[in-house]
């Protein structure tokens, strides 16, 4: 299988890469966008600041290839963000695939701290993503944005408030967490996501 990760100015490639890896996937790291449009799956990753990334993303034109393809992708952390309508953070519009804003975690509490970091569960699951999960698995979060509960929301975890932690759309599916640090839960799920 023919599995792209698209490099960008985002950090965390590496460690998707040695996710897959760790599943016997051998996966192609490039800005090329015709090796994007040719693989059979393409994940979007990342860690960084969402308007900084968007403008990266518009000089290089990775934002119109990303918004046509049109095999199964996979967007993780600010990919999940960036497929996102707007964000709060810089601010910045993004590739406007999921019609859903991005908004900044406000503590409630003295110990709500942001950004979130850890492990939380995952509740409501829906699709083909979390074939064979029955709810409450564990994954692992680095963020201090959220996506609100959504139409697409397909998996929901809570910190502050529940918030979407996983969306999906047509061809487009995301993820807040990170599966790749998500030890056999989240190579369950890279798996699903190989297996669509």
């Amino acid at each position: 299988m023919n599995v792209v990760i698209i490099k960008y100015n985002a950090g965390n490639i590496y460690s998707v890469d040695y996710g897959l890896k760790r599943l016997g996937i051998q996966p192609v790291i490039t800005d090329d966008p015709e090796l994007i449009q040719k693989a059979d799956r393409v994940i979007f990753p990342g860690q960084g600041e969402a308007s900084t990334t968007m403008q990266y993303l518009r000089e290089h034109r990775l934002d119109e290839v990303i918004k046509r393809l049109k095999q199964p992708v996979l967007g993780i952390c600010i990919g999940m963000q960036l497929m996102c309508r707007r964000s709060e953070e810089g601010p910045a519009d993004c590739l406007g695939i999921f019609d859903a804003p991005v908004v900044r975690f406000r503590p409630e509490r003295q110990e709500d701290k942001v950004p979130h970091m850890g492990w939380n569960s995952l509740s409501d699951l829906k699709s083909s993503l979390y074939k064979d999960f029955s709810g409450g698995e564990y994954v692992y979060f680095v963020h201090s944005y959220y996506v609100p509960l959504n139409e697409w929301s397909i998996a929901t975890s809570d910190y502050i408030l529940p918030f979407c932690a996983s969306m999906h759309k047509d061809n487009f599916y995301a993820t807040q967490f990170h599966p790749e640090k998500s030890g056999t839960v989240g190579e369950r799920i890279l798996q699903n996501f190989l297996d669509l």
